[in-house]
């Protein structure tokens, strides 16, 4: 397994993560039993824990570890990839929307069982040696707000000045305020928001790039293909065409 910066050989004992939109390639010339888990990371603020350039990461694992993915597999049955062992098949939205629909009838027991188990792998990621944490800060309940509207209307034509009216605060003051907090202009926040989507539905979904464009919120083609660019360093076909070249190997 390999992505940009380095090459990893999967090993018995040790646990491995990939955060979301890391580009990388998998490759298995004999047989390779492992255990699998796909999830979705989400927070009320839209960040992620991981780098704005998320890489492999690779850890020791402990006995916890194999008794907690033994657990997580038994108390969510029936979570398989039963229609095919190849991604180009299961990696699409509609599989994505029957998961979701299998989480949305777990009880609150095994849901927050559940959960708690996917923070126990998290945390094995989260060692000194290997994180960089950003300092944690308090966020203003408006700023929230904003990041909070951004990620659910990816779609409408968001602006620094309707984001500032929502909060009922100056567009600069806005802006300036939200950068402190975040790190990020807003509209490099909502630059970013979109691509991130567009890289989901790429991989996920059979809509057209135009289709695309148009549910993330860009103005045009030309556009959106100018700034998915400029983000991830790769047009939305060269994408693409990275995806299943890493989905054939």
């Amino acid at each position: 397994m390999s992505d940009s910066d380095k090459k990893f050989k999967l090993e018995a004992g040790y646990l491995y993560i990939i955060p979301s939109y890391t580009l990388c390639d998998l490759t298995c010339t004999s047989f390779l039993s492992q255990y699998f888990v796909q999830f979705f990371e989400e927070s009320l603020e839209g960040e992620s824990l991981f780098p704005a350039n998320p890489s492999i990461l690779k850890v020791k694992a402990s006995e916890v570890d194999v008794i907690n993915f033994r657990r997580l597999i038994e108390i969510n049955p029936g979570r398989g990839i039963n229609r095919s062992d190849n991604p180009q098949v299961y990696e699409k939205h509609v599989y994505y929307k029957e998961y979701q629909q299998l989480n949305n009838h777990q009880n609150l027991s095994v849901f927050l069982e559940t959960q708690g188990i996917l923070l126990q792998f998290i945390s094995r990621f989260t060692l000194p040696e290997i994180f960089k944490k950003k300092r944690q800060q308090f966020i203003p309940e408006k700023i929230l707000d904003a990041m909070r509207f951004v990620q659910a209307n990816l779609h409408l034509p968001l602006t620094v000045a309707s984001l500032a009216e929502r909060a009922n605060q100056n567009a600069e003051y806005f802006s300036r305020t939200f950068e402190a907090h975040t790190g990020t202009r807003p509209l490099a926040y909502i630059t970013q928001k979109r691509v991130e989507r567009a890289q989901h539905m790429i991989g996920a979904s059979r809509h057209s790039y135009e289709s695309i464009a148009e549910l993330t919120g860009f103005k045009s083609l030309s556009n959106f293909s100018r700034t998915f660019k400029r983000v991830t360093g790769l047009s939305p076909s060269a994408y693409k065409r990275r995806i299943n070249s890493s989905y054939s190997n």
